[in-house]
């Protein structure tokens, strides 16, 4: 197995679900992927975001005993507690698992909400009493994820970065947040697909960002990559990340994910990569702007 893979971890919320896939049932195309994601020796999957019937289709596919570390994501918390440890407890039980690597807060504004610290409180005395290994958060890069592991002391956290938004690398907070002995997974390394997109299907809105996305797509191909490889390879090479959680809707997507990841990683100039246009590194405001 290739070293870049050891980091690479699945996340199941754009698993098919209810829909056939290139004619198969959603359920086969489910298995064919953990088979593959299991072959190729990725060790993480993070079943969060899934809606119940697609946990149950999961659980109901997955390889026994389970070959992945499984992270939950709680619901958010504004229910109370008892209500979030009752679907933690139903999302196991869908999954058919005693115990999962990890349950992660879905949104750091859920901890400052009036009911976060008794959220975060029963979420902890759940990993002491056995249910997980870790409890960690999800932030965004306005979330300030140093301060946010500082204040409450999670076991892992979850953050944006990729070869576009490098925010919380250049100014070192997710290097300060693993100096904390805290685990970093990376997500959202592909920006939803924004440097995926040709010139010509890039939106409006994201008007700021195109003179540097056209310059990042460039480099790649003077350097002979492609940008899916590309994408990988900085996140994979990142010292900052401990994980990096990768999407896939169907075994082919997560086929050539595996290919790329299993390449070397590019010879580029990462930093001439970066964009700063606020609305292009912020996919919530895509549809506002």
């Amino acid at each position: 197995m290739r070293p870049q893979l050891n980091k690479l971890g699945l996340g199941a919320s754009q698993f098919p679900s209810g829909v056939s896939v290139r004619g198969r049932p959603p359920e086969a195309e489910v298995r064919d992927m953990l088979a593959a994601a299991a072959r190729a020796g990725l060790g993480l999957l993070d079943a969060g975001q899934a809606q119940p019937a697609a946990e149950l289709t999961l659980g109901a596919q997955m390889p026994r005993p389970a070959p992945f570390h499984i992270m939950l994501r709680s619901m958010r918390g504004d229910r109370g507690p008892d209500v979030v440890e009752a679907e933690v407890r139903a999302s196991l039980a869908r999954l058919g698992l005693a115990k999962a690597r990890a349950v992660v807060v879905q949104s750091a504004s859920d901890l400052f909400a009036p009911s976060g610290l008794a959220l975060w409180t029963r979420l902890k005395l759940l990993r002491d009493a056995g249910l997980f290994d870790q409890v960690g958060v999800s932030a965004y890069a306005s979330d300030d994820p140093a301060g946010l592991a500082r204040r409450f002391k999670p076991d892992l956290v979850q953050a944006p970065a990729s070869l576009l938004d490098q925010r919380l690398l250049l100014d070192g907070s997710l290097m300060a947040v693993r100096e904390m002995g805290i685990e970093v997974h990376l997500r959202s390394i592909f920006l939803n697909g924004l440097l995926f997109l040709p010139p010509d299907r890039v939106p409006a809105q994201l008007k700021g960002a195109a003179g540097r996305l056209s310059r990042a797509r460039r480099m790649i191909a003077e350097g002979r990559s492609d940008p899916l490889q590309a994408a990988l390879g900085f996140a994979l090479s990142r010292p900052e990340a401990d994980a990096v959680i990768v999407g896939a809707s169907s075994a082919a997507e997560l086929a050539a994910v595996i290919a790329a990841a299993s390449s070397p990683p590019p010879d580029l100039d990462w930093d001439e990569m970066a964009i700063d246009d606020p609305v292009a590194l912020d996919p919530r405001r895509w549809a506002a702007a």
